[in-house]
């Protein structure tokens, strides 16, 4: 597994499909139908209804492009559950700060980009600290830089 590939969980393949088909087949003819009425309205250089709806359908376009892009082009990895950092594992980190200063633990999960969302404690496998961690393993320290400067952390638990 590469440090900087594009990776995704099952369970994100399994729901990409189903905003696919979904897209593909309701949303498209819900926009087409749409389109129709919005013609039947007259004259299309000052419909702004015709214009709305021809924007609705570009990003529903572009959203289908992406997700068959993604598909393509990511690998479908299960949650890893060995001793090394990899995209799967669930890591419990610690700050490095100042000695005699308690830092608390924090739990996260290294997914594909695609994936990454900071509120559920999922980050990138391209981010600064994703990165940094990648092939590492429980006790190792690491440092890396952020917007406000260098941060290190040691890692507590892999799994």
């Amino acid at each position: 597994m590469h440090k900087k590939g594009d990776y995704i969980t099952e369970e994100k393949r399994k729901a990409l499909e189903l905003e696919l088909k979904d897209l593909k087949g309701p949303k498209r003819k819900e926009i087409l139908e749409a389109l129709e009425y919005a013609k039947s309205l007259g004259d299309l250089s000052e419909n702004a209804e015709y214009h709305q709806t021809r924007e609705d359908q570009g990003k529903l376009e572009e959203r289908i492009k992406r997700i068959e892009q993604i598909l393509q082009s990511s690998q479908v990895v299960s949650p890893a559950g060995g001793d090394v950092v990899e995209v799967g594992s669930k890591i419990v980190v610690q700050k490095i700060g100042k000695k005699n200063e308690k830092q608390e633990e924090k739990t996260y999960q290294i997914v594909g980009s695609e994936e990454a969302d900071m509120a559920q404690g999922k980050i990138s496998n391209r981010s600064p600290l994703g990165e940094a961690i990648f092939g590492k393993k429980k006790g190792d320290s690491i440092t890396f830089q952020t917007p406000n400067g260098k941060v290190n952390y040691k890692i507590i638990k892999v799994s």
